[in-house]
């Protein structure tokens, strides 16, 4: 009997990692697909070259720095546009330009917004709009790119240079339009742009994080 019983128990346990290499061998394979099915549209590009213009349900433009070694701060500006020029035969052929209205800056505590929109910061009175213009788009891989260009605060133009992951694009008919989905990281030091208040004390080096959908209106 307790030959048998363990006759049966080796071949259920034969029968259950027989089932587990096949289930395995399938998502293997599932995986595979999907993945050569992200790869080609990924290649097409499921939006058509045209001006696409930053959707304002959807867009997001925050910062962070270390507040003398407690914390990570995290501040947003609640206003802002973008165009892209997009050529979907070739990305790196593309171009972008954004405008920030620096007042709309937002930390979730009024007292510090009004302190950030003081001359010690970014002086909002003298200097209402912070812009970026993109002067290369490089491609660097199916699904990431640089993109650099002219940022702009307080008068003062430095060259800054944009991590980007292109998430995905397509025609959507609830909207009529064609959208694309992008992320974006990159690193500036504040004191380049004369929004230097309290440093070292406070963080030079500011990291900006971007998350954004652009739209266009299908034509007809």
């Amino acid at each position: 009997m307790n030959t048998l019983k363990i006759a049966a128990a080796t071949g259920a346990v034969i029968l259950i990692a027989a089932c587990g290499q096949a289930a395995n061998g399938q998502a293997t394979n599932e995986q595979a697909e999907t993945s050569d099915v992200r790869e080609e549209k990924l290649q097409e590009f499921d939006a058509v070259s045209g001006t696409y213009v930053s959707e304002a349900t959807h867009r997001y433009i925050t910062f962070s720095y270390l507040h003398q070694g407690y914390s990570r701060p995290h501040v947003r500006f609640d206003d802002w546009t973008g165009t892209l020029d997009w050529n979907a035969d070739d990305p790196a052929a593309s171009s972008i330009a954004v405008t920030i209205n620096a007042a709309s800056i937002s930390s979730g505590v009024p007292k510090f917004d009004d302190h950030l929109r003081s001359a010690d910061f970014f002086d909002t009175d003298a200097h209402p709009e912070i812009t970026f213009a993109s002067t290369r788009v490089e491609r660097t891989g199916d699904v990431t790119g640089k993109i650099t260009g002219d940022l702009t605060i307080k008068g003062v133009t430095k060259p800054v240079t944009l991590d980007v992951t292109y998430n995905k694009s397509a025609y959507e008919q609830r909207g009529k339009s064609y959208k694309i989905g992008f992320s974006a990281t990159a690193a500036v030091k504040r004191s380049d742009f004369g929004v230097d208040k309290y440093t070292p004390f406070v963080g030079d080096d500011v990291e900006i994080v971007i998350e954004a959908e652009f739209e266009k209106p299908a034509e007809g």
